[in-house]
């Protein structure tokens, strides 16, 4: 049976942190699959059914003919400038990446004289912070760069010609995530402590801040029931419904530690402007779609911290 969204999909920002989740869950229902990577980054995974590509999403030459290639049924835009801490001193970037280079995806598409519907990933920090879960009708108001970019990309998508869904994931980790984000930084500081490789000192910005966090195998599923599902042109919000004291997460990661680790706190991962509390409501995507998050948080932390531990096994097997 040939789910809802076609035979032939798409998925842009592949080798990234949720894309390359995406594939590992799409390669489950197809026999073929398409995922374009960065040529910047370098990075890919391979897996079989998969037709790897490498596109830059600011050339709207690439991303025609990779779209002429390809011609798929559905698109799941996970591709862009994923953190807030670099959108600081990049707003430029963010902004022409998630903004400009969705514009050009979409334009790609309909040059193309394609109809196949799109997924746009967008993000919960498009806001206005709030003291209360956040629900999809909730005052917009980004306060940071990056939220800037992931509003006006969804300005960009709602404007489009071909169907477009609009999920807003909220805070996601697991295996695979980058370390510049908290969760994956507190994993990786305690693998490199029990490996030898750092004195056991953890450092850490603000741990007070509440988030909501989902384990990004529920979020990808969540993109999944979206394209199957959901309303077009409606934003979705993708969350667990829980806000976890950071604080707590980093107790979680404590606990599950070999060694002792002593916390401190770096004044350099402060950041400019950090809301005390992200919590989102996942009330609309339940409805339509039926998702839920169901990853328990501890069982998320326990598989990031042993992907770390992993992944630097593997990098000292590599320089041996």
């Amino acid at each position: 049976m040939t789910p809802a969204f076609g035979a032939r999909p798409l998925v842009t920002g592949a080798a990234g942190f949720a894309g390359s989740h995406l594939v590992d869950r799409l390669r489950e229902s197809h026999e073929r699959l398409y995922a374009w990577s960065n040529p910047a980054s370098g990075r890919k995974h391979d897996r079989p059914g998969v037709q790897w590509d490498q596109v830059d999403l600011v050339d709207l030459a690439a991303i025609e003919r990779a779209i002429s290639t390809a011609r798929p049924s559905f698109i799941f835009h996970c591709a862009g400038i994923p953190q807030v801490a670099e959108s600081w001193s990049h707003a430029d970037r963010a902004l022409r990446v998630n903004a400009f280079g969705t514009h050009l995806l979409l334009e790609a598409v309909r040059n193309a004289g394609l109809t196949c519907p799109i997924l746009v990933v967008g993000s919960a920090l498009v806001y206005r912070p709030s003291s209360n879960p956040l629900h999809e009708e909730a005052p917009l108001g980004p306060r940071d760069p990056y939220g800037i970019s992931k509003l006006a990309q969804e300005m960009v998508g709602m404007r489009a010609s071909t169907p477009v869904l609009i999920a807003r994931p909220f805070n996601h980790a697991g295996p695979r995530q980058p370390s510049s984000f908290v969760t994956s930084s507190f994993a990786r500081q305690v693998a490199e402590i029990e490996a030898g490789l750092s004195e056991p000192i953890l450092r850490v910005g603000n741990l007070d801040a509440r988030r909501d966090v989902t384990d990004v195998r529920d979020i990808v599923r969540g993109y999944e029931a979206l394209a199957a599902s959901g309303r077009h042109r409606v934003p979705y919000n993708l969350c667990s419904g829980n806000a976890y004291r950071v604080g707590d997460l980093l107790d979680i990661l404590l606990t599950m530690s070999r060694v002792s680790v002593r916390v401190e706190q770096d004044p350099a991962r402060l950041r400019p402007s950090d809301n005390p509390l992200v919590q989102g409501d996942p009330s609309r995507i339940a409805k339509d779609t039926g998702w839920r998050a169901e990853i328990p948080i501890e069982r998320t932390m326990s598989d990031l911290l042993d992907w770390w531990r992993a992944q630097l096994t593997a990098d000292r097997g590599a320089r041996e």
